[in-house]
């Protein structure tokens, strides 16, 4: 449980006015003081994050937001701060303590919107009328709240089965090769180390799918490009499916076996993180790009940029080579994402393993609701070199 990334795990926001036990609540379903407890109203700041696990779920963050009736220059700064966070969230927990619902009501409207899924918690059930305030709730809201109490553990467990049964069905694609792969396959990993692999580790996309194929009990054997004839030589027959670097499929394709599968690790996460038909008719914007269009590159993590970045250099240059050296791109990075999109003619997002994936599908759905087409990098660079239809994803 403690190794899981947080971007693989389900994201449960819990939600509430200032002092309604929010922190508390927390602290009671992770079983640890997780969160920071106090009577003065602002104590939670920022949101904060608490990785645990709720059987039968599996891995989740649980995270504790300030109150949203902070009313505040600084707290009007931090509510809006977490609705912008909503794009993160799995599933909602939403704190009630008494029968003023205004805000509640707002929010609730917000989830809805979003398609989160909501469950209702009277918190305090130790010191308030919880039953007229559970009737309130159903009479105006038409939901049938939990009745808790974190200071003596009551209601605990009914919550995590409501959670259970709010977790959508597709939150989460289970395995990023499984549809590719079978048990026994031999799987060859093309993983040159350049600028920007971290020295002496792996980048977290080779890691996950390593993981991944030894799961489904393949025969993984890795090397780097300038080594791949060789390590194809090493092996008695053609591995049933190869998984290299995007910048250098064709590199790759050109010297692969004719009856070994071809991937990237980038078109892999564009499936197992985001929507594979949506980025695939986005790439076709591509070949269309003009010196007139604005391009939006979108990462996933912050960094500092290298010589040779993939997203900020690489990718760039491809398109200017097919639209002209006046092509605009603009690039963002982390949370950092436009609310509207209407200068762009093309998206193309990276592929996303520091997101959990109801992040990415929402960024993806943001980009559909304003007609802008949107790609990943995996796939914008297989349509660039002509092989998006010679490789699986």
């Amino acid at each position: 449980m403690n190794t899981t990334p947080n971007a693989n795990r389900l994201h449960i926001g819990v939600f509430g006015k200032c002092n309604c036990g929010k922190s508390s609540l927390i602290n009671v379903i992770s079983n640890q003081a997780s969160a920071i407890v106090s009577d003065t109203k602002g104590t939670t700041t920022d949101p904060v994050f608490k990785a645990m696990e709720i059987h039968p779920i599996g891995p989740c963050v649980l995270i504790d937001t300030p109150g949203f009736d902070d009313t505040t220059a600084l707290g009007k700064l931090r509510v809006e701060a977490s609705k912008n966070a909503t794009d993160r969230k799995d599933i909602a927990i939403m704190v009630f303590c008494d029968t003023d619902f205004e805000h509640e009501k707002q929010w609730l409207e917000i989830f809805r919107q979003k398609n989160i899924p909501a469950v209702a918690v009277i918190n305090k059930a130790d010191i308030i009328d919880s039953e007229y305030i559970k009737n309130k709730i159903l009479q105006e809201l038409n939901l049938n709240a939990i009745t808790v109490s974190a200071l003596n553990k009551t209601g605990i467990q009914e919550l995590k089965e409501a959670l259970v049964r709010l977790v959508p069905e597709d939150y989460e694609i289970k395995s990023i090769t499984s549809h590719l792969v079978n048990q026994d396959d031999v799987v060859l990993l093309v993983m040159p180390q350049d600028i920007q692999a971290p020295k002496g580790r792996l980048i977290l996309p080779q890691v996950q799918t390593i993981r991944d194929l030894l799961d489904n009990k393949c025969i993984v054997v890795s090397t780097t490009t300038d080594q791949l004839e060789k390590a194809l030589l090493s092996l008695c027959k053609s591995p049933k499916l190869i998984i290299t670097d995007s910048q250098v499929f064709d590199t790759v394709y050109n010297k692969k076996p004719q009856d070994s599968i071809l991937t990237s690790f980038s078109a892999l996460f564009a499936r197992y993180k985001g929507d594979i038909d949506i980025y695939v008719s986005g790439a076709e914007k591509i070949l269309e790009l003009k010196e007139t269009d604005t391009v939006l590159i979108a990462e996933a993590c912050s960094h500092n940029a290298l010589d040779g970045d993939i997203g900020r250099e690489k990718i760039p240059a491809m398109l200017r080579k097919i639209a002209g050296e006046k092509l605009n791109v603009e690039i963002v990075s982390g949370v950092d994402f436009p609310k509207d999109l209407s200068k762009y003619s093309l998206i193309i997002h990276c592929g996303g393993c520091m997101f959990n994936r109801k992040y990415i599908l929402s960024r993806i759905e943001k980009a559909v609701q304003q007609n802008i087409p949107i790609t990943n990098y995996g796939i914008a660079i297989a349509k660039i070199k002509g092989i998006l239809n010679k490789i699986s994803y």
